[in-house]
């Protein structure tokens, strides 16, 4: 049996761990329930080809940048004013076209090129929430008054989690965001990852051409892999979680529902456009409005599949700090619109 098990291992060690996931899970779907099985496939190849976009420029602008040695102009660009980047940060999260897997690519590289945590993490935490066909539909479905806050609140989470970033950083908190296997240059967000000049036809050199070669490979593997499990993750909870439970455990008023709505946001993805209808129906039920703000910025920001993007792609420090911004900015913004609502 021992020597079984060792063989097993020695078997299974050098497969990535992404990958025997996917492959056990898909295994088990199509035994118990084989259209799902199907249907999740196609969501999950589906969603990667609306991401791809998103994910080869991201990867080629950061290998690109690591290649030719412009991820230190980069991070140079962002040093200084730290409070002004912040909100910057934060207000073009908001106004942002990308879902809270969508925009693992981009904050990859933009934390590669050594660009600072706290207005990344304004941006990240910003930018699943609202975009303009967003904003359109939310005032159709839920009015202009609920899609105004909901920017408004996308904008104020973002800044929050920026300007708490910030001062974690600067007590010492929050070194080395990366992990090792998500690339980077192993600086901690805050530094130029490097002093070499910048040679921005770098295809001349046979090592940047290997650099940027290996840096594809290297980052489009990673990314490609978890947000391939973060999307069929995606697809079963569409699938496997009624809105009928929904229903039944959002209904109501006061401060413990929206703290029941944040915490069922949080675990339960809808993405942002079938979440409409429901939180609509919700309100219509009697569900306090706050209550429908809350489980909406939660789940933008930290459903399960778009946190086990971030937990892929971050150390744990950096993806508690982001569990409990986009938690606590839900719950306070969902509050504050419940009590002036």
């Amino acid at each position: 049996m021992t020597q079984l098990v060792l063989a097993a291992r020695r078997y299974t060690s050098g497969i990535d761990p992404a990958w025997m996931f996917l492959a056990i899970a898909l295994l088990v779907l199509t035994l118990v329930d084989a259209d799902q099985a199907t249907a999740s496939l196609l969501f999950t190849g589906d969603a990667l080809i609306r991401v791809s976009p998103f994910l080869v420029l991201s990867i080629a602008v950061a290998a690109y940048a690591r290649a030719s040695g412009a991820d230190n102009l980069i991070a140079s660009a962002f040093s200084g004013h730290m409070a002004s980047m912040i909100a910057m940060a934060a207000l073009i999260g908001a106004l942002s076209p990308f879902c809270s897997c969508g925009v693992i690519p981009l904050i990859a590289a933009l934390l590669a090129m050594g660009v600072p945590l706290a207005p990344v993490m304004a941006f990240w935490l910003a930018s699943p929430l609202m975009d303009p066909s967003m904003f359109l539909l939310t005032a159709g479905t839920l009015g202009t008054t609920f899609a105004v806050y909901k920017t408004a609140a996308a904008f104020g989470v973002g800044l929050f989690g920026g300007v708490g970033t910030w001062l974690l950083v600067r007590g010492g908190a929050l070194a080395r965001p990366l992990r090792q296997s998500a690339g980077g240059c192993g600086c901690s967000g805050n530094a130029v990852c490097s002093s070499e000049p910048v040679q921005w036809r770098f295809w001349d050199q046979a090592d940047r051409r290997k650099t940027f070669r290996q840096n594809v490979i290297s980052n489009g593997l990673f990314l490609g892999k978890w947000l391939t499990v973060a999307f069929f993750l995606e697809s079963l909870m569409l699938a496997y979680i009624p809105a009928e439970a929904v229903t039944a455990t959002l209904g109501g008023e006061g401060w413990l529902t929206v703290l029941a709505a944040t915490l069922v946001g949080v675990p339960a993805y809808l993405n942002g456009y079938a979440a409409l209808p429901l939180v609509g129906g919700l309100i219509e039920q009697g569900m306090a409005p706050g209550a429908g703000m809350a489980f909406l910025l939660a789940g933008g920001v930290s459903s399960i599949p778009a946190a086990l993007a971030v937990w892929a792609l971050a150390r744990w420090p950096v993806f508690l700090a982001y569990i409990s911004f986009a938690f606590v900015g839900a719950f306070g913004f969902g509050l504050i619109f419940t009590l002036f609502s």
